[in-house]
């Protein structure tokens, strides 16, 4: 059986040390500040981005280039190891659909080659969650086919739940348009939000000021989690840590989970959802 390698790329917003663990490979995105050169997702500071992003700088995020990815496939290709890529949802990038290109091109130069590729339909640490169950998969000994099916089979089992703290970022990405962002803002509405089965962003809930939205997202997952194999749940923050350790505690204390990992809301998904999102991932009946 030929060894294979995992790749996904930097929406994932996985902590170093659980890429280290599993040998994930990643790769990077790159984030424009305020029209300055682009930097890679993984060279910001992220304090400092969110501290920008609050003083009213204005991030964009590029999608990775075909050729980009060819760049750093190639290398573990000509070792004989045989890619798989998961990547960030084609409903919110071109990022995928660039990945999935880049090994069809590196196939007709490496028949002998098994190269694969699997839409998350994911973003953030939903897609982290269903690659480092991939990873876990793939150390058990399973094939590069069957973890790719295992992607494809159980994405839509990945539960998005997030709510943001300022509207006028989704605003930016044409998610709500200006009227709802003033009266929004100014009533202290946080809107409830998931990732669809076609991987696009949706506004499922409102909810009148923070603590409420916290609740709700916590609702939520009462309402569709389902634990019994599947026992991770992660959450990922805007630079608001309080948030996501109070939610972090709610989940233990109703949950027997195997873990919680708490990481931050990277450069790329937070340039859309600014400061203060707070995301919640779990294994659950539906999306």
């Amino acid at each position: 059986m030929n060894k294979f390698e995992i790749f996904t790329d930097s929406s994932c917003d996985l902590p170093e040390e659980l890429l280290a663990k599993y040998g994930i490979f990643v790769q990077q995105l790159d984030v424009t500040v305020d029209g300055c050169d682009p930097v890679a997702n993984n060279k910001l500071d992220i304090k400092e981005f969110y501290a920008e992003l609050r003083g009213g700088k204005c991030a964009k995020t590029n999608a990775v280039s075909m050729q980009a990815f060819k760049d750093n496939m190639r290398p573990i290709i000509e070792e004989g190891k045989d890619v798989i890529y998961i990547g960030f949802s084609s409903g919110l990038s071109a990022t995928y659909n660039n990945g999935r290109l880049a090994l069809s091109e590196l196939k007709e130069e490496y028949p002998e080659r098994t190269l694969l590729y699997a839409d998350s339909l994911a973003a953030s640490l939903g897609q982290g969650m269903l690659v480092v169950y991939a990873a876990e998969l793939r150390d058990k000994g399973a094939t590069i086919q069957e973890v790719c099916d295992f992607v494809n089979n159980e994405r839509l089992n990945i539960c998005h739940q997030f709510t943001v703290d300022d509207l006028f970022f989704l605003k930016r990405g044409g998610r709500v348009n200006a009227a709802t962002a003033i009266v929004g803002s100014m009533l202290g509405i946080k809107p409830v939000l998931h990732v669809d089965n076609e991987g696009h962003l949706v506004s499922v809930d409102k909810a009148r000021g923070r603590k409420a939205a916290i609740l709700a997202l916590f609702n939520k997952m009462k309402a569709t989690a389902d634990l019994s194999e599947y026992k991770y749940v992660y959450i990922s923050h805007g630079d608001c840590i309080d948030d996501a350790e109070l939610l972090a505690e709610m989940i233990k204390d109703e949950y027997s989970v195997d873990e919680v990992i708490i990481n931050n809301v990277g450069p790329v998904i937070g340039a859309h959802s600014g400061p203060g999102t707070l995301a919640l991932f779990y294994y659950g009946t539906e999306r």
